[in-house]
């Protein structure tokens, strides 16, 4: 009882706080995101009133919230245009990911840690977050925006990338044979296959699946087997070393018509919630004693790492066909990393591949949760003052008038 009471008393606190923390947010105009990642070292271990009997289910509740923000996203788009997507930008998915994974193998070797800490070092680096791109874009009122698909695309095409990456990454750290990683590397691949297929190709009966589209609408039946369905295919995804978003996201691929417009409006207010406590996690494990140690190249890393995705989201964007604002909106959205680089960085220092290894992603990941929701915020005013800028240029020549610099 006194166990219960405690995870209440904590529970209700950080909630309590983190209403407070999206209230001053609102007002500002800001996402609450890097507000949420803040409070996380508050409260995590090192910080100034440090958890212990909720931290538990915050872990759980923020895995959970993963999976919620990737429903809510595979909600709104349909499986044509999921594979439409997919086939016009793997292109610009196959360079986002050698353009981005380039610094961390860089860094790696530059700070002689070895081959396997620069195979692990890549994937920190390379792969955006879909949790923190996902609630940002749906803050902003983005979703419907031009160049959203191609954002998703890539972030896809990522996931995927991870179906393969991690098998690989978790027989290298454990030191596997090349006969039992490339086992585990083809039952991966063969679950991803699986649901691909069944996404794409049956989407209606995954659809009365959660509710017969023909019967008068129930709320509580579409929240209950949407959600028990998403964890269900996200549960079996992971076991199966498939990303558990990359099953999320492929459930509510699959869903479409009424059921889908129901499923989201039912389960947007439970995603807040758990994406809350989904950021507040990241913030819980990283020490704040460890960050100034490695702040430095952390830094490096997250300028380098700010400009490597804004330059694929652009070049993608650009593919499409979209205007010059929604180029640097594409980019800028790709910013953040977040929940697959701390489960890469995990792997590698249960194994032991180097003591600053977990330190030095944790502080990455902080800088790029907080810098990816910023630039996407500011992006879009930045670009507007720049244009007008290069527009007025012309003018005051055209006009006669002196050129700036001459």
């Amino acid at each position: 009882m006194d166990h219960t009471a405690s995870i209440f008393i904590e529970l209700g606190g950080v909630l309590f706080c983190l209403g407070v923390i999206g209230h001053v947010a609102s007002r500002v105009g800001i996402s609450p995101i890097p507000f949420y990642l803040v409070a996380g070292l508050a409260f995590g271990k090192g910080g100034l009133l440090p958890l212990v009997a909720s931290e538990e289910f915050i872990k759980t509740g923020a895995e959970i919230g993963v999976v919620l923000l990737l429903l809510t996203l595979g909600l709104e788009y349909t499986a044509d245009e999921l594979v439409h997507g997919l086939r016009k930008q793997a292109p610009a998915g196959a360079i986002d990911l050698l353009l981005n994974a380039a610094p961390g193998v860089a860094a790696a070797f530059l700070l002689g840690w070895g081959g396997t800490a620069a195979v692990v070092m890549g994937g920190i680096t390379a792969i955006s977050s879909s949790g923190i791109i996902a609630k940002v874009l749906g803050d902003l009122g983005r979703l419907g925006n031009r160049e959203t698909p191609v954002v998703l695309s890539v972030l896809v095409i990522e996931d995927l990338a991870m179906a393969v990456y991690l098998p690989i990454v978790t027989a290298l750290l454990a030191h596997q044979t090349i006969a039992r990683g490339s086992i585990t590397l083809a039952i991966a691949l063969g679950a991803l296959a699986v649901v691909l297929f069944v996404a794409l190709r049956h989407s209606p009966k995954v659809t009365r699946l959660v509710f017969n589209p023909n019967a008068e609408r129930n709320d509580e039946i579409i929240l209950l087997r949407a959600l028990g369905l998403a964890l269900l295919v996200a549960g079996v995804a992971q076991r199966l070393q498939v990303s558990a978003a990359v099953g999320a996201f492929l459930v509510g691929i699959a869903l479409s018509g009424p059921v889908a417009e129901g499923a989201r409006e039912v389960l947007t207010p439970l995603r807040d919630l758990f994406a809350a406590v989904f950021f507040v996690f990241f913030g819980l494990h990283t020490d704040p004693a460890e960050i100034p140690p490695v702040l430095a190249v952390a830094s490096a890393l997250a300028v380098t790492g700010v400009a490597t995705k804004v330059a694929t989201g652009w070049w993608a964007a650009r593919r499409a066909g979209v205007a010059t604002l929604g180029r640097f909106r594409a980019g800028a959205a790709l910013v953040a990393r977040g929940e697959f680089s701390i489960v890469i960085a995990g792997l590698a220092v249960s194994a032991g591949v180097s003591p600053r290894l977990g330190p030095l992603a944790a502080s990455y990941v902080l800088l790029m949760a907080v810098l990816g929701p910023l630039a996407a915020r500011f992006v879009e005013p930045v670009t507007r003052a720049g244009l007008r800028r290069m527009n007025r240029k012309p003018a005051t020549a055209a006009s006669g008038g002196p050129l700036p610099g001459i």
